[in-house]
């Protein structure tokens, strides 16, 4: 986007990747080596933070459930604000910032503003945590497609205009089903893809604190998970995969390096 005289300072719209700082692709890190400024949010861990210049500002922003300490809009009135300063500013966000990251209300900010913008993705989150279990979102045998979806809707409590999602549309077996933002969700998610006609024992898994040292998985199956989530709590964030590829974690367990492990 053209700059429209709002000052020399740029925003660029940074994907952070899933955890792993050397999950960042090299554009941003470049960004991040010549910011003045970071706002970053609460997915962004401290490895990353760690590789800001000396002098960086730094703004947390993060919003966890229940608990949305600075809204959207002040976040956009600061990107505005430090661009205005003549400032190099990154805009922080674990994954890719495209994927469920609100960036178009960002985007729309500085847009109004007049502010020069530059979006620079990383690797989503869904694809670290497959990533790191030695198994792909799609395959040949098992899938053919794979989506990508906001489990915000996905409680019938939540009384939202839009309502739940189209159970019997999701509930597929031969797409590969990723829901995010979900750990408080998997209840209704796994009743849900049943009421659906998915079985019961189709697959489902787990995983916590995706391509981390502290990664956490669990699996198990739509009937079971609920319970089995109970008696072995799992952190968040927390990515839900559906779908028959996670038989394949379980084949090639102890098969395909750690991304931690230098190869």
């Amino acid at each position: 986007m053209a700059n429209n005289g709002a000052g020399r300072g740029r925003v660029a719209l940074v994907g952070a990747g899933p955890g792993a700082a050397d999950l960042l692709t090299m554009r941003a890190l470049r960004r991040l080596e010549a910011a003045d400024a970071v706002v970053y949010d609460r997915l962004v861990g401290p490895d990353i933070l760690a590789l800001l210049p000396r002098g960086c500002e730094r703004y947390y922003v993060g919003k966890a459930r229940g608990n949305h300490s600075v809204s959207q809009a002040e976040i956009g009135g600061l990107l505005v604000r430090l661009a205005g300063e003549d400032k190099r500013v990154v805009r922080l966000k674990g994954g890719d910032p495209g994927i469920f990251g609100r960036m178009g209300e960002e985007l729309a900010a500085l847009h109004d503003a007049g502010v020069e913008t530059e979006i620079i993705p990383g690797i989503t989150a869904a694809s670290g945590a497959v990533a790191a279990m030695g198994m792909p979102l799609t395959d040949r045998a098992h899938a053919q497609q794979v989506r990508f979806i906001t489990a915000q809707r996905c409680c019938k409590s939540t009384g939202r205009a839009d309502g739940e999602p189209e159970w019997a549309a999701l509930a597929r077996r031969d797409e590969t089903l990723v829901f995010y933002m979900g750990l408080n969700r998997v209840g209704d998610i796994c009743s849900g893809l049943r009421r659906g006609g998915l079985p019961d024992d189709w697959p489902i898994m787990l995983i916590a604190n995706a391509s981390l040292p502290q990664q956490q998985t669990l699996a198990g199956t739509l009937a079971e998970m609920p319970a089995k989530l109970a008696a072995h709590p799992l952190p968040s964030p927390c990515l839900i995969v559906v779908g028959s590829v996670v038989e394949m974690a379980r084949s090639t367990a102890g098969s395909c390096s750690s991304l931690e492990r230098p190869v």
